[in-house]
């Protein structure tokens, strides 16, 4: 997997403080390593908004077809409405025909003038009768035409709506084992919320957020005592569900990191120094798989207040441990139409 070469490749990057100096080349190699992480993962959070986009576009196609379906359905009962009708006329002139084919055989003896009269009378109804034949054919024509049209588009809904039912399902149940994995961390951590740690729900996925004062000290990348509780419970958590998922997103403040000893170099290198870290406190503390996870460095260019303050620096500064679920069956069903 993808991630997961990235994932060794920045892992070993972040081991180069404690191994010893590198190359300048090495270290360059490193980075782009990092960068292309950073690029993949927003690629990836492109296909989760046009998957969104995909599913409300399909919801509109669906309820367009939906709304030509009931159109062609009420012309086609005006079509068989307009059919009878031109039956009954049909029927009554048919009577009038043979009425007037009695009538004829009756005054063939009779007055010359009235038969002419009665045989105008009779062409002239025979005429309206073919007129009327002609319409009624055409009608039915055109209602057989209708009826085609109309089996064809009730067909592309259901297909519509067999692909639309496959995507809200798959969706509820991602929404679902989302809900109940933010439950599970929740519970896990109860008790730290007073102490800088917060579980909400973003796009799809579980956030995780511990300020720094819970894990580390201004500056540093060592964990103290409570911050190591709180990554041993929610690692007991991760463990029991295989199927998700782990990025650990490090983030400082724009106040420039001041390097002290010649390890780290700026807030790039201690975000990812900080990531790394709590790596492997969640793989010293159970048993995860390690290519579920990923370390990863933001720096100060994510946010989460932007003003200029003391308190936004305070938020700023914190880890972000990213749970997301297993999307497969998802693409599976878009790639599959």
């Amino acid at each position: 997997m993808k991630i997961n070469r990235i994932t060794i490749v920045v892992f070993h990057m972040l081991l180069f403080p404690i191994i010893g100096c590198v190359p300048w080349t090495k270290y360059r190699s490193m980075q782009d390593s990092a960068k292309m992480y950073m690029n993949e993962r927003d690629e990836l959070k492109k296909e989760n908004i046009m998957l969104e986009m995909d599913r409300k576009e399909l919801e509109a196609r669906v309820q367009k077809l939906e709304n030509e379906t009931k159109g062609m359905v009420e012309e086609l009962q005006t079509v068989i409405n307009e059919r009878d009708r031109l039956k009954g006329d049909y029927n009554i002139l048919l009577a009038k025909v043979n009425d007037l084919e009695k009538a004829r055989e009756d005054l063939i003896r009779g007055n010359v003038t009235e038969i002419r009269r009665l045989l105008s009378e009779l062409q002239t109804a025979q005429d309206n009768l073919q007129k009327k034949e002609e319409l009624l054919r055409q009608l039915e024509e055109n209602l057989d035409t209708k009826k085609a049209a109309l089996d064809e588009l009730s067909y592309e809904l259901e297909k519509r709506n067999a692909r639309m039912a496959e995507l809200e399902k798959i969706l509820e149940t991602q929404s679902r084992i989302v809900q109940d994995l933010r439950n599970k961390v929740a519970e896990a951590l109860l008790g730290f919320e007073n102490m800088g740690l917060s579980v909400t729900v973003r796009d799809g996925k579980v956030y995780v957020s511990l300020e720094e004062k819970l894990l580390f000290k201004t500056a540093s990348w060592e964990i103290d005592a409570n911050g190591r509780n709180a990554l041993r419970r929610l690692a007991s958590v991760l463990e029991k569900n295989p199927d998700i998922q782990i990025n650990i997103e490090g983030h400082t403040d724009n106040v420039p990191y001041n390097p002290s000893g010649g390890q780290l170099r700026d807030n790039w290198d201690l975000s990812v120094k900080r990531a790394t870290t709590v790596v492997r406190v969640l793989l010293e503390s159970a048993r995860i798989d390690p290519k579920r996870l990923t370390a990863s460095g933001r720096s100060q260019y994510l946010p989460v207040d932007s003003r200029n303050t003391p308190e936004a620096r305070q938020k700023n500064r914190r880890t972000e441990i990213i749970l997301t679920p297993d999307l497969s069956e998802l693409y599976k069903i878009i790639n599959k139409y």
